[in-house]
């Protein structure tokens, strides 16, 4: 009967991710939350020439907010970051070319922001769901390589930074599947098994929920917050899920509509009105786990995740190029 109760809950809850889903949740939305000009304030948003990324991008220059572009693909981002420009008439578009899945990269990058730049708000977008097990020139496995270890250093990194600015936020895009997954603490590179790139995807979706509810607690200063965009048509989701993108098509949200709550979180005076460290699916919290479903872990598990990313992170650090 539990099995039934959850799978019932959780068809459910699939159903509130297509775009049926976020036009309904729109009807209680208040337009006026992101009515707002953000001018003189400095936005750094990872994976930004396409999809959810881009969007988000859009819409912070659209209110004139600085918007840094972190992209792995310097053509494509050259490209984003024209069309930003040509569409918002905000000329305060910058770009920087780093491979989140490169852990000394992204130190060098972070390092060198600092001196250069202000921040008020970090938006780690960038992930990658690579269905066979693949390994970075670290020697990373590369779906955690990007989604968790690179999240963690560039939050981690700029953290000082954002803990100099006034009302500082880190908004992270996860997703609704790490529902599916209890934190694994004893195989966070897939090297033990079948490997299953969706299951490896939401682990580190699950992962990412983790870091932010552990950030919100050790930097008081700072909005932490983690976000489930819904399902949405984006180029990631076309070249990742072939099969779901074609079952699924008719009833994706668009890229603005995924790309809503990262807005709201981003910009909203309501966002910072809740507690740090929350997961958010159309501007409002949702429970991290689904009922009776058994993903909660134990505080010692959340803890080793953290020591072992510092022990990765510092020793890339160490690593990284003057």
């Amino acid at each position: 009967m539990s099995w039934y109760r959850n799978t019932v809950w959780f068809v459910k809850g699939l159903r509130e991710y297509t775009r049926g889903g976020y036009e309904s949740a729109s009807k209680r939305f208040n337009p006026a939350d992101v009515e707002v000009d953000v001018a003189g304030r400095s936005f750094l948003v990872t994976g930004a020439n396409s999809g959810i990324g881009k969007a988000t991008a859009m819409e912070i220059a659209r209110r004139g907010g600085t918007v840094h572009l972190v992209c792995r693909n310097k053509e494509r981002a050259e490209v984003a970051k024209e069309e930003i420009v040509r569409e918002t008439g905000n000329p305060s578009i910058f770009l920087h070319i780093v491979d989140i899945s490169n852990p000394k990269e992204i130190w060098k990058f972070a390092e060198k922001f600092q001196n250069e730049h202000k921040l008020n708000v970090l938006i780690n977008n960038a992930g990658c769901m690579v269905n066979n097990r693949e390994l970075t020139e670290d020697g990373l496995e590369k779906n955690f390589a990007t989604n968790t270890l690179g999240t963690y250093i560039m939050t981690t990194a700029l953290v000082p930074l954002l803990e100099k600015a006034a009302d500082a936020r880190v908004i992270t895009v996860s997703s609704g599947g790490m529902l599916v997954q209890k934190l694994n603490v004893s195989d966070l590179q897939s090297e033990s098994g079948p490997f299953d790139g969706t299951m490896v995807y939401a682990q580190n979706k699950r992962q990412q929920v983790v870091l932010t509810e552990q950030w919100a607690k050790a930097h008081r200063n700072i909005h932490f917050s983690v976000m489930h965009p819904g399902w949405a048509d984006t180029p990631a989701v076309r070249s990742s899920m072939p099969d779901f993108y074609e079952r699924m098509k008719n009833s994706l949200r668009t890229e603005a509509q995924g790309a809503d709550t990262v807005l709201w979180l981003a910009v909203s005076a309501e966002a910072t009105k809740l507690p740090s460290g929350l997961f958010f699916q159309d501007r409002q919290p949702v429970p991290t786990h689904l009922p009776l479903a058994y993903t909660h872990s134990p505080p010692e598990d959340e803890e080793k995740l953290m020591e072992v990313l510092e022990e990765f992170s510092q020793k890339f650090k160490s690593a990284s190029p003057g």
